[in-house]
């Protein structure tokens, strides 16, 4: 049986935390100077900031500015190693887990993996939209709009020119109105310019939202105000619209209505990322792990005692919380830096702490000068909200470096109304053109008899 190699073996109990996003990544830091050697695992080697995801695919910020390399946030901590790796099985009976790179014991096994998009069992839908749940799904739509607009140039027919320029957005949260709010301003500011043959009057930009508002969860006036936002914009909001099909071309909604449009981008749910290995009674049907009021996996007194999971993938409930907590960043933070302190008075026999999250409030933007912003004490709107929603996001990225960037590309774009970033990089078409030049290159003899 393999096991991953170069973790030296320790006194030390060992905390293996799958996953380097907010959750994951505050803990490690939380227990750096504790007595347990900690491993964190990701699928990558970076941790990145998911709420900026939709500036990356609208061109306003670089990729690398929302991304810091895991390996130098945990710099110079020795108790700690990182591997890049991906869980494949969870086997409490033994304490182990099964990756790709091998085997790896843990005494306390975390798991922070986070969610991914949720297409509800809907196929069709999940082969032909277009997510937008990590970096580089963000890139990919960024490739995904810029196409369509070169494509639109070469079209003579007008309705597959409207089809390639409509963009339908489906999931009125967060993600899908500040994603709408966006475009609406590209398609104001910046895409007339970049492509004066096309007429952009003609496009639209449609947001879809199941429930009766957008911004769900957010107070009747911030819901209000954003809709408000995104008329002034120019976003057409359709609430109350079930979306049953997509085939590329077309969106079919339950009213028996259709859109045509070649980008229909997913927002509109999530699901937690699948752990095999555990219990079936343990995973909530969407996909998020059952958790006690102290993070342990499991039912409320906790089944697997030393096994825990955090962030998105953690669900639990409580009297103000019957549907658990919503999946965003300060609850994982909140969750990570009380399961350090919980791991750390567990073993010195102290009693645990159950987790009670502090809601700091919810900010969203829908464009320039206009956000909303709910605080547990009040809750505004426009100039001020977004001056709020600018710095929060500011200071919550890591690096100092990355910070200063973002600063200075928000300053330029506020100023300039444009941005330099609309680059169309398509890896895999760059590997064929070279594989397809190599192959056609007649090859020079260098060494003639």
């Amino acid at each position: 049986m393999k096991y991953i190699t170069g973790i030296p073996e320790s006194t030390k109990k060992r905390v293996v935390i799958i996953g380097g996003g907010f959750a994951g990544l505050q803990l490690a830091k939380s227990l750096r100077k504790s007595e347990f050697q900690i491993v964190l695992l990701d699928k990558n080697n970076y941790h990145q900031f998911q709420p900026l995801f939709y500036q990356v695919a609208t061109a306003g910020l670089e990729p690398s500015a929302i991304t810091f390399p895991l390996r130098k946030a945990l710099q110079n901590q020795k108790n700690i190693h990182f591997r890049i790796a991906s869980l494949e099985k969870v086997e409490p009976e033994t304490n182990q887990i099964k990756t790709d790179l091998g085997m790896l014991n843990y005494d306390y096994l975390v798991l922070a993996i986070g969610a991914d998009t949720n297409y509800f069992n809907n196929e069709s839908i999940r082969q032909h939209a277009t997510p937008m749940k990590s970096l580089s799904e963000a890139i990919n739509l960024r490739n995904v709009m810029l196409s369509n607009f070169e494509k639109a140039l070469n079209e003579t027919e007008q309705s597959k020119v409207d089809s390639l320029l409509n963009f339908v957005i489906v999931g009125g949260g967060p993600t899908g109105t500040e994603l709408a709010g966006a475009l609406a301003e590209m398609k104001k500011h910046i895409l007339p310019k970049d492509y004066p043959e096309l007429d952009f009057s003609k496009m639209k930009i449609i947001l879809l939202e199941a429930s009766d508002k957008i911004l769900n969860g957010y107070s009747d006036n911030s819901s209000k105000k954003g809709e408000k936002y995104l008329d002034k914009l120019g976003v057409e909001v359709q609430t109350n619209t079930f979306v049953q099909n997509y085939d590329g071309k077309k969106v079919e909604l339950a009213s028996g209505d259709t859109l045509a449009t070649d980008t229909l981008i997913w927002a509109a749910g999530v699901k937690g990322n699948l752990v095999k290995g555990l219990e079936p009674d343990m995973i909530d049907k969407g996909g998020r792990l059952k958790v006690n009021r102290f993070n342990q996996v499991g039912n409320q007194e906790g089944d697997l005692t030393n096994v825990y999971a955090i962030g998105d993938l953690a669900l639990m409930k409580t009297e103000k919380f019957e549907h658990g907590h919503p999946q965003v960043a300060q609850v994982a933070i909140q969750q990570a830096s009380l399961l350090s302190k919980n791991l750390q008075s567990k073993e010195k026999g102290k009693a645990l702490k159950p987790f009670k999250y502090s809601d700091k409030g919810s900010l969203a933007t829908i464009g320039r000068n206009l956000a909303v912003a709910d605080l547990p004490f009040i809750s505004f709107s426009g100039f001020t909200a977004w001056i709020l929603w600018l710095f929060v996001h500011l200071m919550a990225i890591l690096g100092v470096k990355n910070r200063l960037f973002v600063f200075i590309n928000w300053v330029w774009s506020y100023f300039t109304y444009d941005q330099s970033l609309r680059l169309l990089i398509n890896p895999n078409l760059e590997s064929k053109k070279s594989e397809l030049m190599d192959r056609s290159t007649p090859q020079t003899n260098l060494h003639p008899q």
